[in-house]
């Protein structure tokens, strides 16, 4: 964390309106930091993981030698995947098979609702406080099955598009793109709460 008391977060600047996620996160309270190469996670409390085009992603962090260092970041500090992120995420991929990262316990079917035109904002009820979410979904991709450690806190027609695993969270929709700023909120707390259990001191016997 900065002196100012201020997680610094960063965003994965390859693909997707990562500069929408840079200000969300400025009006949530955190200072955000855009990240192409390994060395830039040093330092992290936390990462973004925006949205773009999955395969395209992917292409970009094997060349960049990025893909193994955020294997090792995602193991030990908080990561928030919008979107394609949610993709990279996940253990299996469907719809079709790629690789991913396998962090997060659930299958995730790509492009599930349909091309670019069947795009849509909706209006959803979520557990998270302040009443329903506006979502806004691009080609969104589906969440089809979660593990047992996964807490739903959004759902669209049925189908998870909030979900957390500890210091994992993930949604299928661009909350960057809405006014609503309660999902980068609730990742910037979740970001502050593993900084203060990173420096509790350790109670002898």
């Amino acid at each position: 964390m900065k002196e100012n008391g201020k997680p610094l977060i960063g965003v994965l600047a390859i693909q997707g309106d990562y500069a929408a996620h840079a200000d969300a996160l400025i009006e949530s309270g955190a200072e955000p930091v855009e990240v192409r190469n390994p060395e830039e996670l040093e330092g992290l409390d936390g990462l973004i993981l925006p949205g773009g085009e999955s395969t395209t992603i992917l292409k970009f962090l094997e060349r960049r030698g990025l893909f193994a260092s955020l294997q090792e970041f995602v193991r030990a500090r908080p990561v928030f995947g919008t979107c394609a992120g949610t993709i990279l995420l996940a253990r299996e991929v469907r719809h079709p098979a790629q690789l991913s990262l396998g962090a997060l316990d659930a299958v995730v079917e790509r492009n599930a609702y349909g091309r670019q035109i069947d795009s849509t904002i909706l209006t959803e009820p979520t557990e998270l406080p302040g009443g329903p979410l506006e979502m806004v979904f691009i080609r969104a991709p589906r969440i089809t099955e979660t593990g047992p450690a996964v807490e739903v806190l959004a759902r669209r027609e049925g189908s998870p598009v909030l979900v957390r695993q500890g210091k994992l969270l993930a949604a299928t929709f661009h909350p960057e793109l809405s006014d609503d700023r309660r999902v980068h909120r609730f990742f910037v707390d979740l970001v502050i709460g593993a900084c203060h259990e990173a420096v509790q001191p350790v109670k002898n016997g």
